[in-house]
């Protein structure tokens, strides 16, 4: 039986009364910290039907939520959570993840060869892809018609779309596509780059309506926002949904990433997690993820088993001239300080 419990950035209130004490080791069990509306409960209801283990699982809406959380003492909770590229990189850093030894993984051969040895999981002692996509910003074509091919959309946005614009609760994510409109580098150590990015936050948050990822969906949907800060598969359910949106691939550049499934240390079912990541790399159930998610897999075998609709997608088909995309870094101590100084404020 599988057991959803939300526990994003609202709930976090509660994580932190949690200890690691409270984790219960028992056999025939699974839990997992995912990512909000990520994977279909069928394909979970599938992997316990096929093993018998019963899986329950809590949800979070950003990578730096999930962070904070297992911090926070639920690292020995979980046996397996779903963080993007660069926060692999801060976990294994942290000591937060345990090695997957070679031969766990039976279906390891079908990775794709690009997403086998990556920057941030070297071998990928750690971890396993999960799905790959974009994050942009989608603008409503009933309210306005011109070029949407520029982040001045979010950060110096034309009057008829000041105060309408959503942004994802991601810094990572707002820091580079901020980075990418000044043309400053990422983690950059000069004072007055840093500067120039404080500015330029702080003044467009004045056009800005709301700060929201789990709701950056339905804000397009029912029309509270004109813009939004999204990622591609998301913004691709939204304009099913009915909402009359486009997705931007801004000249400055394309934010790319890709979310990976770990191995927690810790782990109170560790042959139970590695049975679902393997179960993962399964052409046939991680197609299943993607024709729900709408993103992309990093697995062979995939193609011939997604929706059409999901192969012609014009979320996942960049122009002919769209920049290539770029990862979200992990910066140097130093710098981090900085950005977080500035997140915080922006957030305020």
């Amino acid at each position: 039986m599988i057991r959803p419990r939300r526990l994003g950035l609202g709930g976090l209130a509660v994580a932190l009364a949690v200890t690691a004490g409270n984790a219960v080791t028992a056999e025939g069990k699974l839990s997992i910290y995912h990512w909000f509306e990520y994977i279909p409960q069928e394909l979970l209801d599938k992997f316990s039907a096929e093993t018998g283990i019963d899986v329950t699982m809590d949800t979070y809406d950003s990578n730096e939520a999930m962070l904070a959380t297992l911090k926070a003492g639920k690292l020995g909770s979980y046996d397996v959570a779903v963080p993007g590229d660069y926060m692999v990189e801060i976990m294994i850093g942290e000591g937060m993840l345990d090695t997957v030894a070679e031969g766990e993984l039976a279906n390891i051969g079908n990775v794709e060869p690009q997403w086998l040895d990556v920057p941030f999981d070297p071998g990928r002692m750690h971890s396993i892809p999960y799905q790959w996509g974009s994050t942009s910003f989608s603008v409503n074509r009933d309210v306005y018609g011109g070029d949407i091919r520029t982040t001045g959309i979010v950060f110096d946005p034309p009057d008829e779309l000041k105060g309408r614009i959503n942004i994802l609760d991601a810094q990572g994510e707002v820091m580079l596509l901020a980075s990418m409109h000044l043309g400053i580098p990422q983690c950059s150590t000069v004072r007055e780059q840093l500067k120039a990015l404080d500015e330029l936050l702080q003044s467009a948050k004045e056009h800005w309506a709301s700060f929201n990822s789990d709701g950056a969906k339905d804000v397009l949907v029912s029309g509270d926002a004109a813009v939004g800060m999204i990622w591609n598969g998301f913004s691709a359910k939204a304009r099913a949904e009915g909402a009359n949106i486009e997705y931007s691939y801004p000249r400055e550049g394309l934010i790319v990433w890709m979310d990976n499934v770990v191995l927690l240390r810790d782990a109170p079912n560790r042959e139970n997690a590695i049975m679902f990541m393997d179960f993962l790399l399964e052409p046939e159930n991680i197609a299943a993820v993607t024709n729900f998610a709408q993103y992309s897999a990093g697995v062979m075998g995939v193609t011939d088993l997604l929706d059409d609709a999901l192969k012609s997608q014009p979320e996942s088909i960049p122009p002919a001239d769209a920049p290539s995309g770029t990862f979200v870094q992990v910066c140097d101590q130093a710098t981090q300080e900085v950005y977080d100084s500035i997140w915080t404020r922006l957030k305020k």
